[in-house]
């Protein structure tokens, strides 16, 4: 593939993903400036990888397994230059029902969401991820490398815990 078909490809898939990459990087950092510096990593991975995309799998799947791989190589870099921990699900459930007021609005919920889902281990936050950006669990299998078979599990599991947390009240993380 030229330099000039890896631009075009890279231009139509930041045009039609762009959105969504946002989000992503939204829900992988918290802090604004790192958060861009994480795009610009996404961004970048993404236009190197189209001089090897080959069309065996969806551009869609192409642009999330770029993406969710780079992010999760930014958190693991991160975790380790910091004392950071991840938590499992398990210790997630724990946090929740923690002193809310139950009158909270959609941001804030939104911004408590996105915190009990920066604390998942990267394999539980990808496949999380992908949930919400509305794909199946064949296509989540495609970009984790998990059967949809587990990722259907997993994303029933993090949806009990959230929807516990949520309605409990809680969810600080």
């Amino acid at each position: 593939m030229g330099t000039s078909s890896q631009d075009d490809r890279y231009r139509d898939a930041a045009a039609e993903f762009g959105a969504a990459l946002e989000r992503l990087a939204r829900a992988y950092e918290a802090d604004p400036d790192r958060r861009r510096d994480l795009l610009q990593e996404i961004h970048l991975a993404l236009w190197r990888s189209f001089g090897g995309f080959d069309d065996r799998c969806s551009l869609r799947t192409w642009v999330y397994r770029v993406a969710h791989n780079t992010a999760a190589s930014y958190v693991i870099r991160r975790r380790r230059s910091r004392d950071g921990q991840w938590v499992g699900l398990d210790q997630v459930e724990e946090t929740l029902g923690r002193d809310e007021s139950p009158a909270i609005d959609r941001r804030e919920r939104l911004g408590r969401l996105l915190t009990l889902i920066q604390r998942l281990a990267p394999l539980d936050r990808q496949v999380i991820l992908a949930y919400l950006e509305g794909m199946d669990a064949a296509a989540i299998g495609e970009i984790t490398g998990l059967s949809a078979g587990n990722v259907a599990t997993k994303v029933h599991r993090i949806k009990n815990v959230l929807a516990r947390g949520f309605a409990q009240g809680g969810c600080h993380a």
